[in-house]
């Protein structure tokens, strides 16, 4: 039972501890798997990469030269009103993914690339769900969700590094 839709999305992230708050407004591929799991696929608008030594440079020419190139990322969600794993790989310098499940100690790895062939770094910190709520269409002939809520702690061994919330909102 796959099925294809393409839909517009706002996926937010924020921090109640920390000064963190994005958000991404596009389109996504939503593939309903079965009646209770989706995966949501999407691009994320390019992030661009403004190197450190632009202290020396002057305003004008911060404004006026070209951004440098980035790669776009892809970001996979697998969602199901008991997990959500979310999957970040394409820009070839860092990767991430995050396992959720309400009341559980999931993973979060993060893969760093560095500038050689041989050299990468992974970064694993747990993750504590405190909620996590899919909201679907009751309707049985549409049973397409519409928003998800993660809420969740980090840790890395005994310290907690911050309280965090995803949200996805699926338009119709």
């Amino acid at each position: 039972m796959l099925t294809q839709h393409r839909k517009p999305i706002c996926l937010s992230f924020m921090s109640y501890d920390l000064p963190l708050w994005s958000v991404v407004e596009t389109d996504a591929t939503l593939y309903q798997k079965d009646l209770e799991k989706f995966h949501v696929l999407l691009t994320e608008p390019l992030i661009q990469d403004v190197s450190q030594d632009s202290s020396i440079a002057s305003e004008h020419d911060l404004l006026t030269r070209p951004l440098p190139s980035a790669t776009p990322r892809l970001l996979w969600l697998e969602i199901s009103p008991y997990r959500v794993i979310m999957t970040m790989q394409g820009n070839g310098k860092f990767s991430y993914r995050h396992f959720w499940e309400q009341g559980v100690y999931g993973i979060s790895r993060y893969w760093l690339q560095t500038e050689t062939l041989t050299g990468s770094y992974q970064m694993r910190l747990r993750n504590f769900t405190r909620h996590l709520a899919l909201e679907s269409n009751p309707l049985p002939h549409q049973p397409l969700p519409h928003q998800l809520r993660v809420e969740y702690e980090l840790w890395t061994e005994q310290l907690q590094i911050g309280h965090y919330v995803l949200n996805l909102e699926i338009l119709h």
